[in-house]
């Protein structure tokens, strides 16, 4: 068969056809993304974003990009030497350290770790660290808890956050009669006496906001007993970038 022959006939061309190329890799790339979302608990933030770039359109770079963690030619940077990147895994890890930590007090509805537009927030129930209608916290009962957590949110990970403590009631009225003439001035007193304890456990105090917001972001319906206590709480807050 001659070089011409050669060319008229598709079936003696070399190899397979050049969009064969494109299309294996995607396929190995999507295989890699779907094996890693299988156990999401374990991928940090800063690791998903580097896979996210990878994929046209999904990441805020566009085109093609290598999953490698060196340089970028499109930032002209170490990508895992960013500091909004640092901080992001920063954050990842005190996700993970807090789940770990906490697992016996959230076993026993103590403590709740989740995370939502604020950032990590790890949730105090009221009922277990403040006696009704009172803002003085039950020391001798949460004396671990608070340790746990200052030594939380005075580790290495977290020394460039910022943090902020809300604390919370359900819509029952406060006693007239009492030292706190509503609901504002009893959530504001707990998340200062927190805060206080925190302190002396050796967290940096600079570092926090404290807010009180009686009623005013239920979780729940407070129309039940189990509803009001759920919306009892003080969240300390791990904040997100934006919100500090």
């Amino acid at each position: 068969m001659d070089d011409d022959e050669r060319k008229k006939c598709p079936k003696c061309e070399d190899g397979a056809a050049e969009w064969m190329l494109t299309y294996g890799d995607m396929v190995t790339l999507l295989l890699c993304f779907f094996v890693i979302l299988m156990n999401p608990e374990t991928i940090e933030g800063a690791r998903m974003e580097l896979i996210m770039v990878s994929f046209n359109g999904l990441g805020p770079l566009q085109g093609g990009n290598t999953l490698d963690v060196g340089e970028l030619a499109e930032l002209g940077n170490n990508i895992m030497a960013m500091p909004s990147t640092k901080r992001a895994r920063g954050l990842d890890k005190a996700r993970q350290t807090a789940v770990s930590m906490f697992k016996p007090e959230v076993k026993s509805k103590q403590v709740r770790v989740t995370e939502d537009e604020r950032g990590l927030v790890i949730t105090l129930a009221s009922d277990a660290f403040f006696r009704p209608a009172s803002a003085d916290v039950d020391i001798e009962s949460t004396r671990e808890i608070l340790q746990k957590l200052s030594g939380l949110l005075s580790s290495e990970a977290l020394e460039d956050r910022k943090f902020r403590i809300e604390g919370h009631t359900d819509a029952s009225p406060t006693d007239p009669d009492g030292p706190w003439p509503s609901n504002w001035e009893l959530s504001s007193a707990r998340s200062a006496n927190v805060l206080h304890y925190l302190v002396d456990m050796g967290v940096d105090e600079a570092q926090f906001q404290i807010a009180g917001m009686s009623d005013t972001v239920p979780l729940v319906s407070d129309d039940t007993p189990e509803g009001r206590a759920y919306n009892r709480r003080v969240d300390v807050i791990v904040l997100a970038d934006a919100h500090e």
